[in-house]
């Protein structure tokens, strides 16, 4: 039987990696970014299915869980860097901090609460993926940290819940993707992990399904 996976954040980075490398083990894809351009030529390129949109809609939310009613791994990759150039907390626009929550916690949450129910049947797993943001103090990166502690206590909780999925959430470290560059400057990016290489580490991850918890792929 052919496995199936819904990966965020799909069009590019980590999600597109990985995509690529779970394609190349004859995995059924389902595949969402907001880019729909860019989605559409993954997925001719996989044979997989694209759904453009955005996790924080609702509507968006179900349409993903329609189009995978049997799942094997989620992996809950999209997410939102905030604010740019990065700001102290002490000037964080609180608008812009409300929606990064939306994106970086409530959506996963929402799509794992859709998606549960085909995953507990086929007693799969949910991939998470944080940053070292989550629990070092750098500074700027306040309002993404902050996100991605939640959405890694989140995780834990999960994991003592769903006793029959797996449940990781993964820090994988610093990779050359445009969010980075986003962040921290293109030159200073380029000098990061290929996000091909993590993507190889979360593959085998998924495959080798250790018990739920932490995984640093730094």
């Amino acid at each position: 039987m052919t496995n199936t996976a819904l990966i965020t954040g799909a069009s590019r980075g980590l999600g597109l990696a990985l995509a690529r490398s779970l394609a190349g083990e004859g995995w059924n894809l389902v595949l969402t970014a907001r880019g729909a351009d860019d989605l559409e030529r993954v997925a001719t390129e996989l044979a997989a299915t694209a759904i453009p949109g955005d996790v924080a809609d609702p509507a968006h939310v179900e349409r993903l869980a329609r189009a995978a009613p049997e799942l094997d791994l989620l992996v809950n990759n999209a997410s939102d860097l905030g604010a740019t150039p990065l700001p102290p907390l002490a000037g964080y626009p609180l608008e812009v901090f409300r929606a990064l929550l939306e994106t970086n916690v409530t959506a996963p949450l929402a799509l794992i609460q859709a998606t549960l129910p085909a995953l507990r049947s086929s007693g799969g797993a949910i991939v998470n993926v944080t940053s070292d943001a989550a629990t070092g103090a750098y500074e700027g990166w306040g309002g993404y940290g902050a996100g991605k502690a939640a959405l890694e206590q989140l995780s834990n909780v999960l994991a003592a819940e769903e006793a029959g999925v797996r449940v990781w959430w993964v820090d994988p470290g610093e990779m050359n993707t445009r969010m980075l560059a986003d962040a921290v400057g293109a030159q200073e990016a380029a000098a990061a992990t290929d996000p091909a290489k993590v993507a190889a580490a979360l593959h085998d991850l998924v495959s080798s399904r250790p018990a739920s918890g932490k995984v640093s792929l730094q």
